[in-house]
């Protein structure tokens, strides 16, 4: 299905209980990031999208009941020196989170076919390649084990506005906003341009794409953590093992514990 960000403006509110709702994904997650731990699986987090389109407020409240030593988010800047030297996929290669953990990118090897492209990083010849070449990189990985969550977190050109000019009016936010984002302000249509290539070029069965209306905070928020959190229920086992029967004796044995007590949902 073809993917137009047209569709996903809508900016809706959200007619639930978000802080109940919120929770209940909270709780899903934090399960998930132990199937993960136990089941020794490994899965990416992609998010790519707008300049102040919320982002980091998604990731914030994705990762809010996970363990800090199993899961890594990586905010991806411009390419250093040494970067620049390898191939653009080089520097993602050692960011790959390993069994038992979850990689968070906060941008992506995307760059080459987004930024880079539009602002004249790199030549046409290189992001034209740069396709089949994150295609071939994504597969690699997803047929090794690897599963793949990409999230395109979309704002339309009024709400961008709204949010950096929160930024400048907020002391303690202003450090999230620079020239960069005017410059890439008024480049909209250009960036559209590539996006929507990079939709048609990359949406594989190993690693979709899902657009993220988050024109409206808590309804995005809740359908980027409701997407994350049905995908990697499919890809991860969700079972949970039984107690240990040696551990369960040295419970009974140290404070009466008993194996009929009912289980707990959460």
């Amino acid at each position: 299905m073809t993917i137009d960000l047209a569709d996903y403006e809508q900016g809706a509110k959200y007619k639930g209980d978000y802080e109940a709702d919120l929770a209940a994904l909270q709780r899903r997650l934090a399960k998930i990031q132990v199937a993960h731990i136990l089941h020794n699986r490994r899965s990416v987090i992609l998010f790519e999208g707008w300049d102040a389109a919320g982002k980091g407020g998604i990731i914030k409240r994705m990762t809010a009941d996970w363990d800090p030593r199993y899961y890594q988010v990586h905010p991806i800047a411009a390419p250093t020196e040494i970067e620049r030297d390898h191939h653009f996929l080089w520097r993602f290669w050692t960011r790959l989170p390993g069994g038992r953990n979850i990689g968070l990118f906060d941008r992506s090897w995307y760059g080459r076919v987004l930024v880079e492209r539009v602002e004249g990083y790199c030549s046409k010849a290189e992001w034209k390649r740069g396709y089949d070449e994150i295609n071939a990189f994504e597969k690699q990985l997803a047929q090794a084990g690897t599963n793949f969550v990409k999230l395109f977190v979309h704002i339309t050109q009024e709400t961008q506005d709204e949010q950096l000019a929160q930024r400048l009016d907020t002391p303690w936010k202003r450090w999230k906003t620079g020239a960069d984002d005017y410059r890439n302000r008024a480049r909209r249509a250009d960036y559209l341009d590539a996006m929507h290539a990079m939709f048609k070029k990359t949406d594989s069965k190993y690693a979709p794409w899902q657009v993220i209306d988050n024109n409206n905070r808590k309804a995005g928020r809740i359908a980027a953590l409701t997407h994350v959190t049905d995908r990697l229920e499919q890809l991860v086992p969700m079972d949970f093992p039984d107690a240990d029967p040696a551990v369960v004796k040295l419970a009974r044995d140290a404070f009466g514990y008993r194996a009929d007590r009912p289980e707990k949902s959460s």
